[in-house]
């Protein structure tokens, strides 16, 4: 596979000596000393022959001896390795009758899954679902019950606060809307969805222009949200203060993610299409001609050359490479604005969650999408749509970044598991490049970086992608850098049949660094402090102004603790003989 990044740092590490089982590895960190490591798949051994000041380690520290697998002993240098992993359950666990179905189904499932050793589980927890017999009429009842469940089988919980619908995106196989009553309100002012320059409204989740605007039931939109998660906090509180939920996700936009809704399947979006802009309901419409005025330039208008959901970017005027709007002051100053509501909207909500959950032993969490399609392109179009400002000479994820370290949020991520080679050509594709790009913002900013992947895969190739973004730099002495944890989408019959199950548990012992499921996070660095208040004494309008584009960290070119060929089918047959022989 061709090397995505350049190495450019002498500094860190030299991907070429780490594949394939090279018995040769090297520090990820700012040294130029090179230490020689002897690493084994089978038997976890992690020792260095020679100890040196800028290592950490004393002159007289004695190698640790190489453990068996199957025992609960744990190398500690091996742990500062370990990226915990979670699953995400069916989106429709409870149903729109506010039931857990199918609960005996549920346990069983979830104890086969303990068995892999992964460390918890995450669910939506569906606003449309919770209230929506009427405002604060909150029903927490059959959520009380699952989370039961997953205590029962020894799980943790990453909780997602979902404030959008369920059904329109890749993915969805049930259809779970808003709160009834929220849209009985937009029956009469269908401007509280995002719409399109058609007109065509999408009611996916609420547009991001009525925020603060009192037009449900004497509550803003962000009011709803903030109240919706303290009564959240208070029918969940045993389960928080006992460390059951160790992540709340704040949903921010269409699919819980941090965007505005400009790829929708039921537009009949089709990937990949460049998608369309979403700021054409009265409230934005007006706070866009509002601006304009306020510059000197009240002719400008919302852009009416940005073609459709399914355009190329070559066919639209905004778009067009060499000359498009987006290359000229009128368009620069529309995908500023654009790009500022988006982050604004999130810094807001953001900080009323930190409000709602600061001072418990948790982390907040906000996912961005990873838009992957047309991003070997000048103009970047399905980023641009979807609200994030990126080109090759501006980084429209660095100031998300930053927002997020304001609240102490993790920046969760997704398209962990694609490759350029897998997607096809006519998209411009560049998921290696895009990956790299945002989780090198987050570490730089000093944030945590989670992932998941976007489409269910249960093969090798997809899983050791996910490896490596996981652990850039594969093993070495500090676990710098490495992901926070990664979810994967998600528990299904054909996750637990075998030979995917096999291959699913092999994949969980490479995340966790050949470690066995270890149940003190403080080990591997994780252990949980109460939540502090946001760092509100940090200007978020200057930080939308740090746009400089930075090259992302070294990337090793494949994970250095790959699954290799046949090796699950070889280790379900031997288990399969085992068991049989027993």
């Amino acid at each position: 596979m061709t090397s995505v990044l350049r190495m450019t740092n002498p500094n860190l590490i030299n991907g070429k000596n780490l594949h394939k089982g090279s018995p040769t590895l090297v520090r990820a960190e700012e040294s130029k000393i090179r230490i020689p490591w002897r690493f084994s798949t089978k038997e976890v051994s992690f020792r260095t022959s020679q100890a040196t000041a800028s290592s950490g380690l004393s002159s007289t520290t004695t190698e640790p001896k190489g453990r068996e697998l199957n025992t609960t002993t744990y190398d500690d240098k091996m742990l500062a390795n370990y990226v915990p992993v979670y699953v995400m359950l069916q989106l429709g666990v409870i149903t729109n009758d506010n039931v857990l179905e199918n609960a005996e189904k549920l346990k069983k499932q979830l104890k086969k899954l303990k068995q892999s050793q992964v460390d918890g589980v995450m669910v939506d927890v569906w606003w449309g679902i919770v209230e929506s017999n009427g405002p604060k009429q909150y029903q927490w009842s059959a959520y009380r019950n699952l989370f039961e469940i997953v205590q029962s089988c020894g799980l943790k919980l990453q909780a997602i606060m979902s404030f959008h619908r369920c059904g329109g995106n890749i993915g969805d196989d049930v259809n779970i809307p808003l709160p009834k009553w929220v849209l009985k309100v937009g029956d009469t002012n269908p401007d509280i969805f995002y719409t399109n320059k058609s007109g065509n409204r999408n009611k996916e989740c609420l547009s991001l222009s009525v925020d603060n605007l009192s037009l449900f039931r004497g509550r803003t939109a962000v009011e709803m949200y903030r109240d919706y998660m303290k009564s959240f906090r208070e029918n969940m509180d045993d389960f928080i203060s006992s460390g059951v939920i160790i992540d709340i996700e704040v949903g921010l936009g269409p699919a819980g993610e941090l965007r505005y809704p400009s790829y929708t399947e039921t537009q009949g979006w089709v990937f990949p299409g460049i998608g369309e802009f979403q700021c054409y309901d009265k409230y934005l419409r007006s706070d866009y001609e509002e601006e304009v005025r306020r510059i000197g330039h009240p002719e400008w208008k919302l852009p009416e050359n940005a073609g459709q959901y399914n355009d190329v970017p070559e066919a639209t005027g905004f778009f067009e490479y060499s000359k498009g709007t987006y290359l000229e002051e009128q368009g620069n100053f529309f995908l500023s604005w654009y790009s500022r509501k988006l982050l604004l909207h999130g810094d807001q909500i953001l900080d009323e969650a930190n409000k709602v959950f600061v001072g418990c032993k948790l982390k907040l969490a906000a996912k961005v999408s990873g838009i992957h399609w047309w991003y070997k392109t000048e103009s970047h179009a399905a980023e641009l749509t979807a609200g994030y400002y990126n080109l090759k000479n501006r980084d429209g994820y660095a100031a998300i970044a930053k927002m997020m370290r304001r609240h102490h949020a993790i920046l969760n991520f997704t398209c962990l598991e694609m490759r350029n080679t897998e997607q096809p050509e006519k998209a411009k594709s560049g998921p290696q490049e895009l990956v790299q790009q945002v989780l090198s913002c987050g570490w730089r900013e000093g944030i945590e970086v989670a992932g998941e992947n976007a489409l269910p895969r249960f093969d090798r190739d997809g899983y050791n992608q996910i490896i490596l973004n996981a652990r850039p730099n594969g093993i070495n002495l500090d676990g710098k850098p490495r992901m926070f944890g990664f979810t994967y989408l998600r528990l299904s019959d054909r996750l637990l049949s075998e030979p995917n199950f096999t291959t699913f548990k092999t994949f969980v012992k490479r995340m966790h660094a050949n470690q066995e499921y270890c149940s003190e996070p403080g080990r591997y660095n994780h252990e949980l402090f109460p939540l502090e208040r946001s760092k509100t004494n940090e200007s978020l309008e200057k930080l939308m102004e740090e746009t400089e584009v930075v090259d992302p960290l070294p990337w090793l070119e494949e994970t250095d603790m790959s699954i290799k060929p046949f090796e699950s089918l070889l280790s379900l047959l031997k288990n399969t003989f085992l068991r049989n022989k027993s």
